[in-house]
């Protein structure tokens, strides 16, 4: 990892972190969250815990964003063609173009420019700016950014509801989540929610957020008053959660190596689901059977079957697995190997590993796009994104885009 990079990556881990949890989304997010602090906290002599991005979404987790949802209102971006977005460590967002797998010109956001979240309908992505208090709207069509929107202080976790309506963005520093209303871009009253809030996952049908708060508990917020909910105490250091696609459970990565679900019906937690050191990404099927857990220290993914609960048999991958995306079609997992320059493919029929696809240095981050055919991933050391066809998977060309490569995001 370049200097820059590892700066950046220590900067945000250390925001009023004590040393019980991890940090990463999309997301893919909330893992890569889980190794920063780990690695902050060891450099600082402190304990370390993971928890990134992880996504709460089927189809990509690492580097956290928002969940695949109907499209929103106004006409929609789709016929335009598929677009990558990813932060480049330059306080910008360079967009990549699927069909030609060319990058595009980079888009300005804000001061520590990081999380990405899509609106369903694509004609927005919006970015949050740690460092600036802010989030930055980009008009997808045309790449063009517009006036930042002022959250609380230090921003991270972005979800969008699947109606297009409202983008909730969690404020660490603040204890709270900001409502923006997406039609206006004006931000709503704060919603007091727990200590040091993360990640954001919204239910299926739009009624619930829920906001994982590193302090130890789950956020539930009601989103069409806005209101928090009791909190739900879960295991220590939590950061990343993840929605069945039916929306009746969150599962909810611990620091001390275990995932606890909640049943949403009653926003009550059950017994914690032990899995590998470390649980850092957590990705479930298109049909809700199976949730996959990626365990940084152990270099495994774990298969929780959601019916019981139950784990099961750990799968060995590459060293440092990072986040997990799943395939539209539920039947290949990918998972990049940021220790390993590698992305292991599973067979989700079996649950066994593929050969490993070589993608570049420090792969963190991956997203796939919504037909199915690609993956990007976004690899750190190198400064690239590959891409590789879920077909043969195999790598193409990589789109080199320079150093500080950090979160992604795909329109619909």
């Amino acid at each position: 990892m370049n200097e820059t990079s590892l700066r950046r990556l220590l900067e945000r881990a250390l925001v009023n972190e004590p040393p019980i949890g991890p940090v990463a989304r999309n997301s893919l997010r909330a893992g890569l969250r889980l190794r920063r602090r780990r690695r902050a906290w060891a450099v600082a002599g402190s304990a370390a815990v993971v928890a990134a991005i992880a996504a709460s979404v089927p189809a990509v987790s690492g580097a956290l964003g928002h969940m695949p949802s109907a499209p929103g209102p106004g006409p929609s971006n789709r016929g335009r063609g598929t677009t990558v977005y990813v932060d480049n460590g330059a306080n910008t967002v360079t967009p990549i173009t699927v069909a030609t797998n060319t990058a595009g010109r980079s888009v300005k956001a804000g001061d520590g420019a990081g999380l990405i979240a899509i609106t369903p309908d694509g004609r927005t992505a919006y970015v949050a700016n740690a460092n600036s208090n802010t989030v930055t709207p980009i008009t997808t069509a045309t790449n063009t950014p517009g006036k930042p929107i002022r959250v609380g202080r230090y921003p991270d976790g972005i979800s969008i509801t699947p109606d297009g309506r409202t983008a909730y963005v969690a404020n660490i520093n603040s204890n709270t989540v900001t409502p923006i209303t997406i039609a206006t871009n004006t931000p709503g009253r704060p919603i007091k929610v727990g200590v040091r809030p993360r990640m954001i996952a919204i239910t299926p049908d739009g009624q619930t957020a829920y906001v994982v708060n590193q302090g130890g508990t789950v956020t539930p917020i009601m989103t069409a008053t806005n209101t928090p909910g009791k909190p739900i105490r879960v295991g220590s250091g939590p950061l990343v959660i993840a929605l069945t696609p039916d929306g009746k459970t969150a599962y909810v990565l611990n620091g001390r190596d275990t995932v606890t679900p909640i049943t949403t019906a009653t926003n009550t937690p059950g017994r914690p689901i032990k899995v590998g050191k470390f649980p850092f990404a957590i990705a479930i099927t298109p049909n809700g059977k199976t949730a996959y857990v990626v365990n940084l220290d152990s270099g495994t993914v774990t298969p929780i079957t959601t019916a019981t609960n139950t784990a099961g048999k750990p799968i060995r991958v590459g060293t440092e697995p990072q986040a997990i995306a799943i395939t539209p079609d539920g039947k290949t997992a990918y998972v990049p190997n940021y220790a390993s320059g590698t992305v292991t493919p599973i067979t989700t029929a079996t649950n066994a590993p593929g050969k490993p696809i070589e993608v570049g240095g420090g792969p963190l981050a991956i997203a796939i796009t919504p037909d199915g055919k690609t993956a990007y991933v976004v690899c750190n050391a190198s400064g690239t994104v590959t891409p590789i066809a879920t077909a043969t998977n195999t790598p193409g060309r990589q789109v080199k885009l320079g150093n500080g490569l950090f979160a992604i995001a795909i329109t619909p």
